[in-house]
């Protein structure tokens, strides 16, 4: 399988920094590639790495990139608040996607943070090369999605509900108690794996490395949104997204279909599939199903 790593320049508010990505397949093959943007905000690339599987069955390019602020991208510890913002992403997107030379055509993947990037993107700035474009797990505006993870919260049992609560509340969310009670809604809604994939916990593990995005622009979890993204919305555009869309989302994931429905019902040429033993990872837990649905709606749609 060919493999290529790089970096490119990105230039944002008087500062250069530096974009790391990596492809799956040959840019100039002839074949549309797809361009897949991770979740978090702070997640590293690692986790969507399955998405490779596209290129191994479809032979379509796949192209990964590490946002800036985490994984081999430049990080800005220092950076004011303000600085995290949708402008920043959806730059740094324009800029890979101009850099690799593949702005005239190309389809978009998201997943969770990384479809709510997508979805904000395309319905903002209506890029003419999108073909097709894949949202996974992601929500329409943060106030859906934590109506989505507030609801499962409260399946939990009620003591486990109170612990979790209780420390975010008191801001002591790297007390044992807290972490043992966010693994078990880890294990029921982020990813029902036995055993995390070392993609997973690589991804989760450079986060905890920095986690300056995740803290600035969410808080302390995925229910409690107080940082610069909580007013976050795109709800008032995705009427206008107008290439053939992909939705996706697991019965037990975070993404309920409080954050899918919006998408189905607004946008224009939309599919919708539920998979019934997935949570928010489906690709991991249902991978050979997810590919095979995915591969062919990027080359058959």
């Amino acid at each position: 399988m060919s493999e290529t790593t790089g970096k490119i320049d990105f230039s944002y508010e008087g500062g250069t920094y530096q974009t790391w990505y990596k492809i799956f397949g040959d840019l100039k093959s002839g074949v549309r590639p797809v361009v897949v943007l991770h979740g978090g905000p702070g997640l590293s690339h690692h986790y969507v790495l399955p998405f490779k599987d596209l290129h191994t069955r479809f032979n379509i390019p796949v192209v990964f990139y590490d946002q800036i602020g985490i994984g081999e991208s430049s990080h800005r510890r220092d950076a004011p608040k303000e600085f995290w913002s949708l402008k920043l992403w959806m730059d740094e997107l324009d800029n890979v996607l101009q850099q690799l030379g593949i702005k005239d055509n190309f389809d978009l993947a998201g997943h969770s943070w990384g479809a709510m990037l997508a979805a904000h993107y395309v319905s903002h700035r209506h890029p003419a090369g999108l073909r097709h474009l894949v949202l996974a797990s992601g929500a329409p505006s943060m106030a859906l999605w934590v109506e989505s993870t507030r609801q499962l919260l409260q399946e939990l049992p009620a003591e486990l509900r109170a612990t979790i609560e209780k420390h975010e509340k008191e801001g002591t969310t790297k007390d044992p108690e807290y972490e043992k009670g966010m693994k078990v809604f880890y294990d029921k809604h982020v990813c029902k794996l036995a055993q995390w994939p070392e993609e997973l916990l690589t991804s989760f593990g450079a986060m905890q490395a920095d986690p300056t995005v995740y803290s600035t622009t969410l808080g302390p979890s995925e229910f409690t949104i107080i940082g610069t993204l909580k007013d976050w919305s795109c709800l008032d555009q995705i009427h206008t997204i107008n290439v053939p869309t992909l939705l996706t989302n697991g019965a037990d994931d975070e993404a309920q279909a409080v954050c899918v429905e919006p998408f189905f019902a607004k946008i224009q040429k939309v599919r919708w599939v539920t998979f019934a033993n997935s949570s928010h990872m489906a690709f991991f837990e249902e991978r050979d199903r997810y590919f095979e649905l995915v591969g062919k709606f990027l080359t058959n749609a």
